[in-house]
């Protein structure tokens, strides 16, 4: 899994340990993703405000388009986790509906008639 940080002028904060924690907190779904983005920034610039920085994580997923979160919050760290949290939950949506799809019989992957379930050849 391959990890990309980018961050607008207005986040002044390491990047290492964003990708330490992301690969950290998503090992296992490693196998099937591909890449992820991380997008940091502050959407009012240089004034101040509070849930300002956003937070937005690009999963490349194989066989699957990609899936996109964002978080806001008052800091990087918490913007960070809380997107996190979020691809966390929706990859595991995600990979439970691919494992059930691919469990499934179907038509265009038999290869005789005999092959398919009753209720499809009926």
């Amino acid at each position: 899994m391959q990890v990309q940080v980018q961050t607008d002028k207005h986040i002044r904060t390491e990047t290492d340990w964003i990708e330490d924690e992301l690969l950290d907190d998503l090992s296992r779904f490693a196998d099937q993703l591909v890449r992820v983005d991380v997008h940091l920034s502050d959407q009012n610039g240089d004034k101040p405000g509070n849930d300002d920085i956003r937070c937005g994580l690009d999963a490349r997923i194989t066989g699957v388009k990609s899936l996109v979160v964002t978080h806001s919050a008052g800091n990087v760290h918490d913007a960070f986790h809380g997107a996190v949290h979020k691809l966390t939950k929706s990859l595991e949506t995600s990979t439970a509906k691919l494992s059930a799809r691919r469990g499934r019989e179907s038509i265009r992957t038999a290869e005789t008639v005999e092959d398919l379930p009753e209720e499809i050849v009926s």
